[in-house]
This record gives C-alpha cells, sequence and structure tokens, in this order.
C-alpha cells in the first residue's frame, strides 16, 4: 500500500472538521433547547442534562479519530472520502489502545496551529509519520484499488481472445497453504510482531542461524497454538503463511 502524502491526509481532515463542527452545532441546539425546558422540572433535571451533554461534547471531540480508527477498519468518514486508513507499521489494522495513543498526541502535532508541529515531523520522516503515528507505530496508506475490466464483465474482445490471454500468475507458496483458524486464534498481535522481525532481519542472516531460528519460532508456534506444518513445505512458508492469516484475521475482527 502506498503511504498517504499531505495533500489526502488534509483532505480527510478537513471533512472530518466539518463532519465534527456540523454535529457539535447539532448538540449546542439540541443543548439550549432541552436544558431550559428541564427547569420547569427541577434545578437538578437541568443540570444533570447540563452534564450529561457535556460528557457527550468530550467524548465526541477526543474519540472521533480514535472511535472510528479503532473499529472502522482504520478509517474515519474523511478517510473514506479520501481513500486513505490507518494501520500498523506490520501491515495488520490498528488497535483501539493503538488509535487512542495517535489521536491522544494530535494535540501536540496540532502546536502551535494547524498542524505545524505534525507537518514538520511529516517532512522529517520518510514515511509521513506525525508524531503521533511514530508513538504508536502506525502509518497513513492509500486503499488498495482493483481494477475493473476496460471492456465489463460480459463477452471477450475478440473471438480468440481466450485463446491467447496470459495464464494468471502463480500464488506465493504461503498463500496456498490453508492452517486451522481456531488454532490461529490461540495466537496475539505480539506473535504476528515477533514474525515480522523474523522477516525483516533474515535476509541479512547467514543460512544456519536464519534455519535454527525459523525452527525456533515454528516449534514456540506450535506449541502454542496446535499447528501442523502441511507436508511438501518449508518452516518459512509455514511462518509466511501463519502471518498472513493472521493479518487477515486481524482486520476481520
Amino acid at each position: 500500500m502506498p503511504i498517504a502524502g499531505i495533500g489526502s491526509r488534509f483532505i480527510a481532515l478537513v471533512i472530518d472538521y466539518l463532519i465534527q463542527f456540523a454535529a457539535l452545532i447539532l448538540l449546542s441546539v439540541l443543548a439550549a433547547v432541552i436544558i431550559p425546558a428541564l427547569h420547569f422540572l427541577g434545578r437538578i433535571s437541568a443540570d444533570w442534562a447540563g452534564g450529561i451533554f457535556l460528557i457527550i461534547f468530550f467524548l465526541f471531540l477526543w474519540g472521533y479519530f480514535a472511535l472510528f480508527e479503532a473499529f472502522a477498519n482504520g478509517r474515519t468518514p474523511g478517510k473514506r472520502v479520501a481513500k486513505i486508513r490507518v494501520i500498523h507499521r506490520s501491515g495488520r489494522a490498528i488497535s483501539f489502545v493503538e488509535s487512542l495513543a495517535r489521536n491522544l498526541l494530535r494535540f501536540v502535532d496540532f502546536l502551535p496551529s494547524f498542524y505545524v508541529v505534525g507537518v514538520v515531523a511529516m517532512f522529517l520522516s520518510r514515511q509521513n509519520q506525525r508524531l503521533g503515528d511514530m508513538v504508536a507505530g502506525t502509518l497513513v496508506v492509500h486503499d488498495r484499488e482493483i481494477d475493473s475490466p476496460h471492456w465489463g464483465e460480459l463477452g471477450n474482445r475478440t473471438i480468440t481472445a481466450q485463446a491467447f490471454a496470459p495464464s494468471a500468475p502463480m500464488a506465493p507458496p504461503h498463500l496456498r497453504v490453508i492452517l486451522s483458524t481456531p488454532a490461529l486464534a490461540r495466537l496475539s498481535t505480539n506473535d504476528l510482531q515477533v514474525l515480522e522481525g523474523f522477516f525483516a532481519r533474515r535476509l541479512d542472516m547467514d543460512m544456519v542461524t536464519r534455519a535454527a531460528l525459523a525452527e525456533r519460532l515454528a516449534s514456540a508456534l506450535r506449541a502454542k497454538s496446535g499447528l501442523e506444518i502441511p507436508p511438501d513445505i518449508s518452516v518459512e512458508t509455514f511462518l509466511e503463511a501463519v502471518a498472513h492469516q493472521l493479518r487477515e484475521l486481524s482486520r476481520m475482527n
């Protein structure tokens, strides 16, 4: 997934702020109507209503980005329009804690005004990360786009098109491995991060060390999950299949 630049992130932010502004105006109008009306029922009722509205204001201001990004697959409404999303650096979906961490630092990125600190941090970062992204270990990326056929779904361009159509590329070996979902569910995001660390460094290892470490990782995962390495599959292909299917499992959750 290509890293999102400042332009697409700015568009998403403007849309989200417009939604927040409209919602806060609506809440203000409701508060201005409901709270005075409750004075007829007693001062305690009006005070309770005022407190509830203040809590709703606070939660909406501070929870808008964190909740959308954690429970809407990394996308706020603005990010959905701009076709970008927040993911963890490992490629998996972000958790609520990670979403909360990146958004609690939003006020620092905003300093001294209009996200000056955040923009400077993005220019200095190779992956366009603001301070909140650096702390939470997250990236903002463009969504994958699925190319639609130029000639529609019906028929071929010519009578002989099928005869000369290129064969579909063969999927990588780890994508052809099917593992037990209940067994995978026993593994955690920490296990996925360990695997990602191994994949990032394995090319720098000599073959003996690499094979020994892969065996140790596979043994630990098998003991924890009950998974078995399918026949005719290498240990590293098994580890790649586990990591790939763990990422898919985290996205679905």
